[in-house]
């Protein structure tokens, strides 16, 4: 009967002595035969199947009895209320006497559907968690192409051109590997753990190394010990108690085009005063002049490592240059993607970069970044990719192109439009209905 029950009376019973069960079940039947008439007698309710079997728990207490009776009804409300308030004028249970009262009639169905609803819920939320959505579909297969291009260098992880390039950066695990891969770079290895195994110390002879470790002293230690065993050309310094995993995109390529020469830490008192140095001068200068190297340069004719300047255009061509340093396999860290004033003053001009060269680096290497340039291809702004419309309502010069490493959407167009945007170059058509007569839109994916 509970299976079918559409109701449940739930009765609290009282009884001055000592009763059992069976007392209990002997007064309800006895006491309410022929109180509500045949239709409703107990007893062929029962025999009917229209009310369950009469479920008593009993127990005694210094001399009194407590318990609770639960009476299963496939009757309507009002039936089962009748019987419910039949109960309560049961006054002797056995020899004592017993009072009664109903604490509730509980709607089974109702309780089911609170079931149904809490499962539903988790089922639903179950779901929704493991779905893909589809605008996750080309940053999820990225992600899986960046996971999948991490190698092993000695049973090291690494990324896939550090044995065939002449510059590696040497970062602690496989986290920060991965996070680099993520940001385009390709010639990392990680020395996994504060012991530099000689295949990391080996690697070192005759590369350009940039050493990349968490700013904490278990990275100034590998970086002792590395410069001890190898041969350390540079350091990027990262923050104060920060790990490079956790570095978004601009922190890194700012840590790696602001790389400092190793003597330069070397002659430091620690590594916490060069970062104290460097987050206080906005421009640096070589170690020579007395402060911090803030980029540094390849000469392209001995492949030796000099200290170089950069200024004006040459500081937005190390920016741009951020995104290829995987593929330059003569470049250390992100400055290096771009061409530097000589330091011994000859006076050669800084090259400028082009439109294509932004298209390359943010498109066509899928960094899933967006570039602000102006009509000299000169870099204004960088953020990622799902960024762009604040990036673009919030710049202070306005850009004449846009280049975005996903798709052109309706949003994107309309503030373009609004700030005075000549061209929008993106990866692919989005979901726009309207494009605007003054914004040219190409597709380069």
């Amino acid at each position: 009967m509970q299976d079918t029950a559409k109701y449940l009376i739930h009765a609290d019973i009282t009884a001055a002595g000592v009763v059992e069960r069976s007392d209990v079940v002997g007064a309800v039947f006895g006491q309410t035969e022929g109180l509500l008439g045949d239709e409703l007698d107990l007893r062929d309710l029962q025999d009917s199947k229209k009310v369950g079997r009469i479920d008593v728990e009993i127990r005694s207490e210094g001399g009194q009895s407590f318990g609770e009776i639960t009476v299963a009804s496939g009757l309507d409300r009002v039936e089962t209320a009748i019987l419910a308030a039949a109960l309560e004028t049961i006054e002797q249970v056995g020899p004592c006497r017993a009072e009664i009262e109903v604490s509730e009639i509980e709607d089974v169905r109702s309780a089911k559907r609170r079931e149904v609803v809490e499962r539903a819920t988790e089922l639903l939320n179950d779901f929704e968690e493991k779905s893909i959505q589809t605008a996750d579909i080309v940053e999820t297969v990225r992600q899986q192409v960046r996971v999948a291009d991490v190698t092993d260098y000695e049973g090291l992880p690494a990324g896939p051109r550090v044995a065939d390039s002449d510059a590696i950066v040497v970062v602690e695990g496989r986290s920060d590997v991965m996070q680099l891969l993520k940001y385009g770079i390709k010639n990392a290895v990680a020395v996994e753990g504060t012991d530099v195994p000689d295949a990391i110390a080996d690697l070192t002879a005759g590369r350009t190394v940039t050493s990349f470790l968490d700013g904490d002293r278990g990275g100034d230690l590998i970086l002792k010990e590395l410069a001890q065993v190898g041969d350390v050309d540079y350091v990027a310094v990262t923050p104060s108690d920060k790990s490079v995993e956790d570095l978004s995109r601009s922190e890194v390529m700012s840590a790696l085009r602001d790389k400092v020469p190793y003597e330069t830490v070397a002659s430091a008192k620690s590594l916490d005063s060069i970062r104290e140095e460097m987050s206080q001068a906005g421009e640096s200068t070589t170690a020579d002049g007395g402060a911090v190297a803030a980029a540094m340069s390849e000469d392209s004719a001995d492949g030796q490592p000099t200290p170089g300047t950069q200024a004006g255009s040459a500081q937005a061509a190390a920016t741009e240059g951020a995104t290829s340093v995987a593929d330059n396999s003569n470049a250390t860290a992100v400055a290096d993607a771009a061409t530097d004033e000589d330091a011994t003053g000859g006076g050669e001009e800084p090259t400028i970069p082009s439109l294509s060269d932004h298209i390359e680096a943010v498109i066509q290497s899928h960094s899933g970044t967006a570039r602000l340039v102006d009509e000299d291809a000169t870099l204004l702004a960088e953020d990622d990719a799902n960024a762009v419309v604040s990036l673009l309502a919030s710049a202070e010069a306005v850009p004449k192109t846009v280049v975005i490493d996903a798709d052109c959407s309706q949003k994107l167009l309309d503030v373009a439009a609004q700030r005075g945007v000549d061209v929008v170059v993106a990866a692919g058509h989005g979901e726009y209905v309207k494009q605007p007569t003054a914004v040219q839109v190409r597709i380069e994916g």
